[in-house]
């Protein structure tokens, strides 16, 4: 896990392996790091490498969308397995965390599932 500066305005936290509630405290912590400073943020959280996850992990997602909304920014979530969409959908959240495929796609805005 860790934070990555993309450039300026746009920063990444990639974890992988498993997110629970032993690791969930590292992983918010990353976010938060991500978020330093003031300004307009684009975040993008890349779980592409996490195997598993649990419902501990959107309460850190979540205050980081609020973050970043409020600063006239974004957070968008890169993943490819099953796991995080079931949990993003049973938690009501597809609409606010769509799945992108890649961090480009990320960037551009374009979700890998457009009807959500």
């Amino acid at each position: 896990m860790g934070p990555y500066p993309v450039f300026d305005e746009c920063r990444m936290v990639r974890a992988c392996g498993e997110l629970d509630l032993m690791t969930t405290p590292a992983f918010a912590h990353d976010l938060k790091h991500a978020r330093h400073g003031a300004g307009r943020l684009f975040l993008i959280v890349d779980l592409s490498g996490v195997t598993f996850m649990d419902g501990s992990v959107m309460v850190p997602l979540r205050a980081a969308w609020l973050d970043c909304r409020e600063r006239g920014g974004w957070v968008r979530v890169v993943h490819t397995r099953p796991g995080p969409a079931l949990l993003f959908r049973v938690g009501g959240l597809r609409e606010q965390f769509p799945r992108y495929a890649s961090a480009q796609d990320a960037w551009k805005g374009v979700p890998a599932d457009p009807d959500t």
